[in-house]
Protein backbone atom coordinates (compact mmCIF):
# COMPACT_ATOMS: atom_id res chain seq x y z
CA UNK A 1 0.00 0.00 0.00
CA UNK A 2 1.58 3.38 -0.52
CA UNK A 3 0.13 7.02 0.17
CA UNK A 4 -0.69 8.10 -3.62
CA UNK A 5 -3.80 6.97 -4.85
CA UNK A 6 -4.15 7.43 -8.39
CA UNK A 7 -7.16 10.37 -9.65
CA UNK A 8 -10.52 9.44 -10.92
CA UNK A 9 -9.38 10.78 -14.52
CA UNK A 10 -6.12 9.24 -14.77
CA UNK A 11 -8.76 5.42 -14.04
CA UNK A 12 -11.09 6.57 -16.59
CA UNK A 13 -8.52 6.91 -18.85
CA UNK A 14 -6.64 4.04 -18.39
CA UNK A 15 -9.77 1.88 -18.60
CA UNK A 16 -10.45 3.19 -21.78
CA UNK A 17 -7.18 2.86 -23.16
CA UNK A 18 -6.35 6.84 -23.51
CA UNK A 19 -3.66 6.33 -21.29
CA UNK A 20 -0.08 7.77 -23.13
CA UNK A 21 2.16 4.51 -22.77
CA UNK A 22 4.93 6.04 -19.82
CA UNK A 23 1.61 6.90 -18.05
CA UNK A 24 0.02 3.86 -18.55
CA UNK A 25 2.68 1.78 -17.03
CA UNK A 26 3.35 3.73 -14.29
CA UNK A 27 0.14 3.28 -12.86
CA UNK A 28 0.42 -0.84 -13.74
CA UNK A 29 3.49 -0.72 -11.16
CA UNK A 30 1.47 1.22 -8.37
CA UNK A 31 -1.27 -1.17 -9.17
CA UNK A 32 0.60 -4.07 -8.09
CA UNK A 33 1.12 -2.76 -4.78
CA UNK A 34 -1.79 -0.93 -4.05
CA UNK A 35 -4.94 -3.20 -3.74
CA UNK A 36 -7.60 0.10 -3.67
CA UNK A 37 -6.87 1.43 -7.09
CA UNK A 38 -6.67 -2.07 -8.35
CA UNK A 39 -10.10 -2.01 -7.33
CA UNK A 40 -11.18 1.16 -8.99
CA UNK A 41 -9.45 0.50 -12.32
CA UNK A 42 -11.27 -3.13 -12.21
CA UNK A 43 -14.79 -1.25 -11.91
CA UNK A 44 -14.11 1.14 -14.47
CA UNK A 45 -12.83 -1.80 -16.77
CA UNK A 46 -16.25 -3.67 -16.33
CA UNK A 47 -18.19 -0.54 -16.87
CA UNK A 48 -16.41 0.28 -20.51
CA UNK A 49 -17.53 -1.67 -23.83
CA UNK A 50 -14.57 -4.22 -23.45
CA UNK A 51 -15.88 -5.10 -20.01
CA UNK A 52 -18.65 -7.27 -21.41
CA UNK A 53 -16.73 -9.03 -23.41
CA UNK A 54 -14.12 -9.57 -20.86
CA UNK A 55 -16.78 -10.79 -18.55
CA UNK A 56 -18.18 -13.16 -20.95
CA UNK A 57 -14.23 -14.43 -21.46
CA UNK A 58 -13.86 -15.06 -17.66
CA UNK A 59 -17.23 -16.82 -17.44
CA UNK A 60 -16.29 -19.21 -20.43
CA UNK A 61 -13.11 -19.82 -18.05
CA UNK A 62 -14.02 -20.75 -15.67
CA UNK A 63 -16.60 -23.02 -16.89
CA UNK A 64 -13.80 -24.69 -18.86
CA UNK A 65 -11.73 -25.24 -15.59
CA UNK A 66 -15.10 -26.09 -12.95
CA UNK A 67 -12.98 -27.29 -10.54
CA UNK A 68 -10.46 -23.86 -10.19
CA UNK A 69 -12.17 -21.54 -7.60
CA UNK A 70 -11.04 -18.33 -8.07
CA UNK A 71 -11.44 -15.67 -4.97
CA UNK A 72 -11.28 -12.09 -5.68
CA UNK A 73 -11.21 -12.60 -9.28
CA UNK A 74 -10.45 -9.53 -10.91
CA UNK A 75 -11.09 -8.31 -14.48
CA UNK A 76 -8.37 -8.05 -17.16
CA UNK A 77 -7.64 -4.33 -18.47
CA UNK A 78 -7.26 -3.62 -22.06
CA UNK A 79 -3.61 -3.93 -21.53
CA UNK A 80 -2.74 -6.96 -19.28
CA UNK A 81 -2.27 -5.90 -16.16
CA UNK A 82 -0.13 -9.04 -14.19
CA UNK A 83 -0.27 -8.24 -10.12
CA UNK A 84 2.06 -11.66 -9.34
CA UNK A 85 3.13 -13.53 -6.12
CA UNK A 86 6.14 -14.77 -7.57
CA UNK A 87 9.78 -13.74 -6.44
CA UNK A 88 10.98 -10.83 -7.99
CA UNK A 89 14.16 -12.90 -9.86
CA UNK A 90 11.58 -14.89 -11.38
CA UNK A 91 9.59 -12.19 -13.03
CA UNK A 92 12.86 -10.84 -14.04
CA UNK A 93 14.23 -13.94 -15.32
CA UNK A 94 10.81 -14.52 -17.49
CA UNK A 95 11.12 -10.73 -19.02
CA UNK A 96 14.68 -11.89 -19.32
CA UNK A 97 13.31 -13.82 -22.07
CA UNK A 98 13.98 -17.68 -23.50
CA UNK A 99 17.81 -17.31 -24.34
CA UNK A 100 18.61 -16.70 -21.09
CA UNK A 101 16.41 -19.20 -19.70
CA UNK A 102 17.19 -21.81 -22.02
CA UNK A 103 20.48 -23.68 -23.28
CA UNK A 104 22.21 -20.61 -24.67
CA UNK A 105 23.64 -19.48 -21.37
CA UNK A 106 25.38 -23.03 -21.07
CA UNK A 107 26.29 -22.86 -24.81
CA UNK A 108 28.15 -19.68 -24.35
CA UNK A 109 29.95 -20.53 -21.15
CA UNK A 110 30.55 -23.92 -23.14
CA UNK A 111 32.78 -21.71 -25.84
CA UNK A 112 34.39 -20.03 -23.39
CA UNK A 113 35.50 -22.79 -21.17
CA UNK A 114 36.25 -24.95 -24.49
CA UNK A 115 38.80 -22.52 -25.64
CA UNK A 116 40.63 -21.80 -22.32
CA UNK A 117 40.85 -25.42 -22.47
CA UNK A 118 42.03 -25.73 -26.58
CA UNK A 119 44.81 -23.65 -25.32
CA UNK A 120 46.12 -24.85 -22.07
CA UNK A 121 45.20 -28.27 -22.58
CA UNK A 122 45.83 -28.80 -25.75
CA UNK A 123 48.37 -26.36 -26.31
CA UNK A 124 46.61 -24.31 -28.98
CA UNK A 125 48.44 -20.70 -29.69
CA UNK A 126 45.53 -19.28 -31.98
CA UNK A 127 42.97 -19.48 -29.43
CA UNK A 128 42.55 -15.60 -29.07
CA UNK A 129 42.14 -14.54 -32.48
CA UNK A 130 39.85 -17.48 -33.09
CA UNK A 131 37.61 -16.32 -29.77
CA UNK A 132 37.73 -12.36 -30.84
CA UNK A 133 37.03 -13.28 -34.68
CA UNK A 134 33.43 -15.03 -33.30
CA UNK A 135 32.64 -12.97 -29.65
CA UNK A 136 30.93 -10.22 -31.68
CA UNK A 137 28.25 -12.09 -33.60
CA UNK A 138 27.49 -14.50 -30.21
CA UNK A 139 25.32 -11.51 -29.02
CA UNK A 140 23.75 -11.41 -32.03
CA UNK A 141 21.98 -14.95 -31.57
CA UNK A 142 21.47 -14.69 -28.19
CA UNK A 143 19.32 -11.39 -29.16
CA UNK A 144 17.73 -13.44 -32.05
CA UNK A 145 17.14 -16.66 -29.70
CA UNK A 146 15.45 -14.26 -27.41
CA UNK A 147 12.59 -12.13 -29.10
CA UNK A 148 9.82 -12.96 -31.52
CA UNK A 149 7.07 -15.28 -32.02
CA UNK A 150 9.09 -18.24 -32.87
CA UNK A 151 10.78 -17.91 -29.20
CA UNK A 152 8.36 -17.06 -27.14
CA UNK A 153 4.33 -18.43 -27.00
CA UNK A 154 3.17 -15.33 -25.26
CA UNK A 155 4.70 -12.85 -27.90
CA UNK A 156 1.95 -11.27 -29.31
CA UNK A 157 -0.14 -10.55 -25.60
CA UNK A 158 3.07 -9.69 -24.12
CA UNK A 159 4.08 -6.91 -27.15
CA UNK A 160 0.33 -5.53 -26.65
CA UNK A 161 1.61 -4.82 -23.02
CA UNK A 162 2.76 -1.25 -22.01
CA UNK A 163 6.37 -3.20 -20.88
CA UNK A 164 6.49 -4.68 -24.61
CA UNK A 165 7.47 -3.41 -27.87
CA UNK A 166 11.21 -1.62 -27.93
CA UNK A 167 11.47 -1.94 -24.07
CA UNK A 168 10.86 -5.39 -24.24
CA UNK A 169 13.46 -5.84 -26.82
CA UNK A 170 15.91 -3.99 -25.18
CA UNK A 171 15.36 -5.81 -21.95
CA UNK A 172 16.18 -9.07 -23.28
CA UNK A 173 18.94 -7.90 -24.90
CA UNK A 174 20.51 -6.63 -22.03
CA UNK A 175 20.15 -10.14 -20.54
CA UNK A 176 21.97 -11.03 -23.26
CA UNK A 177 24.85 -9.18 -23.30
CA UNK A 178 24.93 -9.66 -19.31
CA UNK A 179 25.78 -13.06 -20.07
CA UNK A 180 28.09 -12.87 -22.86
CA UNK A 181 29.98 -9.69 -22.12
CA UNK A 182 31.95 -10.65 -19.17
CA UNK A 183 31.77 -14.68 -20.09
CA UNK A 184 34.09 -14.19 -23.56
CA UNK A 185 36.25 -11.44 -22.37
CA UNK A 186 37.25 -13.09 -18.98
CA UNK A 187 38.03 -16.29 -21.31
CA UNK A 188 40.27 -13.88 -23.45
CA UNK A 189 41.99 -12.50 -20.76
CA UNK A 190 43.14 -16.30 -20.03
CA UNK A 191 44.23 -16.98 -23.78
CA UNK A 192 47.35 -16.28 -24.87
CA UNK A 193 47.99 -13.13 -27.01
CA UNK A 194 49.34 -14.57 -29.91
CA UNK A 195 49.56 -11.34 -31.75
CA UNK A 196 45.57 -10.51 -31.27
CA UNK A 197 43.64 -7.35 -30.19
CA UNK A 198 42.95 -7.37 -26.23
CA UNK A 199 40.32 -9.18 -24.92
CA UNK A 200 37.94 -6.42 -24.75
CA UNK A 201 38.37 -5.37 -28.10
CA UNK A 202 35.86 -6.70 -29.42
CA UNK A 203 33.16 -5.08 -26.82
CA UNK A 204 32.60 -1.69 -29.06
CA UNK A 205 32.56 -4.05 -31.96
CA UNK A 206 30.06 -6.18 -30.50
CA UNK A 207 27.58 -3.74 -29.28
CA UNK A 208 27.89 -1.62 -32.67
CA UNK A 209 27.15 -5.63 -34.26
CA UNK A 210 24.32 -6.21 -32.06
CA UNK A 211 22.82 -2.72 -32.47
CA UNK A 212 22.80 -2.84 -36.41
CA UNK A 213 20.95 -6.25 -36.02
CA UNK A 214 17.72 -4.33 -34.17
CA UNK A 215 18.04 -1.57 -36.25
CA UNK A 216 17.88 -3.76 -39.38
CA UNK A 217 15.88 -6.21 -37.39
CA UNK A 218 12.79 -3.44 -37.25
CA UNK A 219 12.61 -3.94 -40.95
CA UNK A 220 13.09 -7.41 -41.97
CA UNK A 221 12.46 -9.07 -38.19
CA UNK A 222 15.04 -9.97 -35.50
CA UNK A 223 16.36 -13.79 -37.02
CA UNK A 224 16.70 -12.21 -40.48
CA UNK A 225 18.49 -9.37 -39.67
CA UNK A 226 20.75 -11.64 -36.88
CA UNK A 227 21.64 -13.46 -40.44
CA UNK A 228 22.71 -10.51 -42.31
CA UNK A 229 24.90 -8.64 -40.22
CA UNK A 230 26.12 -11.96 -38.62
CA UNK A 231 26.81 -13.47 -42.18
CA UNK A 232 28.22 -10.20 -42.87
CA UNK A 233 31.15 -9.79 -40.10
CA UNK A 234 31.82 -13.59 -40.81
CA UNK A 235 32.78 -13.08 -44.28
CA UNK A 236 34.51 -10.02 -44.25
CA UNK A 237 36.74 -10.81 -40.82
CA UNK A 238 37.51 -14.38 -40.33
CA UNK A 239 36.60 -15.97 -43.46
CA UNK A 240 38.37 -13.21 -45.64
CA UNK A 241 41.24 -14.30 -43.37
CA UNK A 242 41.16 -17.63 -43.31
CA UNK A 243 40.70 -17.97 -46.62
CA UNK A 244 44.03 -15.78 -47.46
CA UNK A 245 47.24 -16.68 -48.56
CA UNK A 246 51.08 -16.69 -47.10
CA UNK A 247 51.74 -17.70 -42.98
CA UNK A 248 49.64 -19.13 -41.12
CA UNK A 249 45.90 -18.58 -41.04
CA UNK A 250 45.43 -17.65 -37.48
CA UNK A 251 48.42 -15.08 -37.96
CA UNK A 252 46.68 -14.00 -40.56
CA UNK A 253 43.50 -14.08 -38.52
CA UNK A 254 45.43 -12.09 -35.93
CA UNK A 255 46.20 -9.32 -38.29
CA UNK A 256 43.17 -8.57 -40.15
CA UNK A 257 41.58 -8.52 -36.57
CA UNK A 258 44.28 -5.80 -35.55
CA UNK A 259 43.33 -3.97 -38.48
CA UNK A 260 39.30 -3.46 -37.70
CA UNK A 261 39.52 -3.79 -33.59
CA UNK A 262 43.00 -2.08 -32.77
CA UNK A 263 43.77 1.54 -32.45
CA UNK A 264 41.35 4.76 -31.33
CA UNK A 265 40.51 4.89 -35.23
CA UNK A 266 38.69 1.45 -35.26
CA UNK A 267 37.52 1.95 -31.88
CA UNK A 268 35.83 5.12 -32.44
CA UNK A 269 34.63 4.07 -35.74
CA UNK A 270 32.62 1.45 -33.76
CA UNK A 271 31.23 3.49 -31.36
CA UNK A 272 29.96 6.44 -33.88
CA UNK A 273 28.41 2.79 -35.68
CA UNK A 274 27.31 1.99 -32.47
CA UNK A 275 25.42 5.56 -32.01
CA UNK A 276 24.12 5.89 -35.39
CA UNK A 277 22.32 2.18 -35.21
CA UNK A 278 21.14 2.97 -31.69
CA UNK A 279 19.82 6.93 -32.94
CA UNK A 280 18.21 4.41 -36.07
CA UNK A 281 16.37 2.28 -33.55
CA UNK A 282 14.52 4.85 -30.89
CA UNK A 283 13.57 6.52 -34.58
CA UNK A 284 11.79 3.07 -35.74
CA UNK A 285 10.75 2.34 -32.00
CA UNK A 286 6.79 2.15 -33.17
CA UNK A 287 7.72 -1.03 -35.30
CA UNK A 288 7.90 -3.27 -32.86
CA UNK A 289 4.87 -2.16 -30.55
CA UNK A 290 3.27 -4.52 -33.25
CA UNK A 291 5.27 -7.72 -33.13
CA UNK A 292 8.04 -8.90 -34.77
CA UNK A 293 8.79 -7.71 -38.51
CA UNK A 294 7.96 -11.01 -40.82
Amino acid sequence: MTGWHAPDDLVTRYADDALPEPDAWSLEKHLEECGSCATRVSQAVRETAAGAVLADVRTAVLAAAPARRVSNARLWPPRVFLPSSRPRLARVLWAAGPAVRGPWPAAVLLVALGAVALAHAGGFDGTRPLLLAVAPVVPLAGVALSYGAHADPLHEIVTATPSGGLRLVLTRTAAVLAVSLPLLTLAGLLLPASGAPGAAAWLLPGLALTSASLALGSYVGCRTATAVIAGGWLCAVPARALAGHGGHPTARLAEQLSRCLDGAPAQGAWAAAATLCVALLVARRATFDHGEQR
